[in-house]
C-alpha cells in the first residue's frame, strides 16, 4: 500500500515540475459577434504571445514584439486566425472579411484585434459558430464568445471538446445557462492553473504534520489535519471570493503585471514557510490574506470578456462553484495520500523538504518572469 501511495506522489510532483516557466494566465481569445438589421460583423481579440508562438511574430528574436512586426504579418494573422473560425447563418456558410486591425492592451498583455464582417444574410433566425483557433497547438486553449443580437446577450466558451455552437437568435439564453458554461469554466481554469495549485499544495503539505520541539511531526489524528485544511481552504475561498467579485464588477482593479507577480510570490512565501516555519499556527490567516491576491487572478478572464451585469453575476458565481470544485478534488486527492504517509522518510524528507524546495524554485522563476515583464510589447 505505502509502495502504491509513494507512486502517486512521484507522478504528482513530477507534473508539478512539468509545467513551463511562463504560467500567465491560460491562453484565452475574446470573440465579439454582433447580429443587427444589416448583417453580422464580429470583434477578435486574440494575444500577440499566442500569434508569435503559432506564426513567430518575433522576427529579430530579440523577446520583443513590436507594432511594425505585427503589422507586417497582419495578413498572416488574419488569414490564419479566420481560416479557424466559421460562421454560418440559417445553414448557409457567411464569408468573412476583415475589415480592421488593431492592438489592444487587456489585463495580461496586448492583443491583436481583429473586427470582421460576415456576408450573412440580413436579420438571420439562427447561428452556428464553429472555433479551432490554437487548439492543435495548445488544447489549453480557450475561446470565449458574448454575442450580442438586439437588447439580448448570450456567452459561451469554446474548447477542443466543443469546437461549435447553435444558437436560437428567438431565444435567450438562460441565467442557469451561464452558471452552468462558467462552472465548468472555473474547475478548469483552477486545474490548470499552476500557480494556484502549487499554492494551495504548498499549504495542505504541513497540514498533516504538527509544529514541536522545533521540528515537523506526524499529526496524531486525520481528524486534526482535516480540520487544519477546513480552515485553510474555507479561509482562501472566502477572500479570493470577496476579490474575484469586486474585480469582476470592476469595482477594483490591479494591474496584471502586479497581481501575477504577487501570485508567485505568494507561492515563493507558502512553500519557504514550510522549510523555515515563521507562522506555525493559524496558517489560515496567511491563506485568507494571498487568497485575496489570488481571487484578482482568477477575475482577469471574467473582466475581459466583458459582459452585462445581468450575465455576469450568473457567470461570477458559477466560476466561482467551479473553482470551489476544483480545489476540494484536489483535497480530497491529496489529503489522504498526505495522511497516510506523513510519518514515512519519504514524505517528510522527499515530498515535504524536497517537494517544498522544487515549489519555490518553480515560482521563483514565475515571481521574476512577471516582476521583470520578460516579454514587452512596444510600439
Amino acid at each position: 500500500m505505502i509502495n502504491r501511495l509513494v507512486a502517486i506522489f512521484l507522478c504528482v510532483f513530477s507534473m508539478l515540475g512539468a509545467p513551463s516557466v511562463s504560467a500567465h494566465k491560460a491562453s484565452d481569445s475574446y470573440l465579439t459577434v454582433t447580429v443587427s438589421e444589416t448583417g453580422v460583423s464580429g470583434q477578435w481579440d486574440i494575444a500577440l504571445r499566442d500569434l508569435d508562438y503559432a506564426l513567430g511574430l518575433d522576427a529579430d528574436e530579440n523577446s520583443e514584439i513590436t507594432w511594425g512586426e505585427v503589422k507586417a504579418k497582419h495578413q498572416e494573422i488574419a488569414a490564419y486566425s479566420l481560416a479557424r473560425l466559421g460562421v454560418s447563418a440559417d445553414g448557409a456558410a457567411c464569408p468573412l472579411k476583415v475589415t480592421g486591425q488593431l492592438i489592444d492592451d487587456h489585463t495580461d498583455g496586448a492583443y491583436t484585434v481583429l473586427r470582421f464582417d460576415a456576408a450573412c444574410s440580413a436579420s438571420p433566425r439562427s447561428l452556428e459558430l464553429s472555433y479551432k483557433l490554437f487548439f492543435d497547438i495548445d488544447p489549453q486553449h480557450r475561446g470565449l464568445l458574448r454575442l450580442q443580437f438586439g437588447d439580448q446577450t448570450q456567452t459561451t466558451i469554446f474548447s477542443p471538446d466543443t469546437t461549435k455552437k447553435s444558437f436560437d437568435l428567438g431565444e435567450r439564453g438562460g441565467t442557469f445557462h451561464q452558471f452552468l458554461v462558467y462552472t465548468k469554466e472555473g474547475i478548469w481554469h483552477i486545474w490548470v492553473g499552476f500557480d494556484h495549485v502549487l499554492f494551495l499544495v504548498s499549504l495542505l503539505l504541513p497540514a498533516v504534520l504538527v509544529w514541536s520541539g522545533k521540528t515537523w511531526q506526524p499529526a496524531p489524528r486525520f481528524g486534526g489535519a482535516f480540520l487544519e485544511v477546513l480552515k485553510i481552504v474555507t479561509a482562501f475561498t472566502l477572500a479570493h471570493s470577496i476579490t474575484l467579485t469586486l474585480a469582476a464588477l470592476e469595482v477594483v482593479s490591479l494591474p496584471s503585471r502586479l497581481v501575477e507577480s504577487l501570485i508567485a510570490l505568494s507561492v515563493v512565501l507558502a512553500a519557504l514557510n514550510n522549510l523555515y516555519p515563521m507562522v506555525r499556527a493559524r496558517r489560515w490567516v496567511g491563506a485568507f490574506g494571498f487568497g485575496l491576491v489570488h481571487g484578482f487572478g482568477f477575475a482577469s478572464v471574467l473582466v475581459d470578456l466583458g459582459l452585462p451585469k445581468w450575465a455576469l453575476l450568473a457567470a461570477l458565481l458559477g466560476f466561482n462553484v467551479g473553482v470551489e470544485i476544483g480545489q476540494a478534488v484536489i483535497v480530497s486527492v491529496v489529503l489522504p495520500v498526505t495522511f497516510a504517509l506523513r510519518g514515512t522518510r519519504f514524505y517528510q524528507r522527499g515530498v515535504f523538504i524536497g517537494g517544498s524546495w522544487l515549489i519555490v524554485a518553480i515560482a521563483s522563476l514565475w515571481f521574476l518572469e512577471r516582476a521583470l515583464n520578460l516579454r514587452i510589447i512596444t510600439r
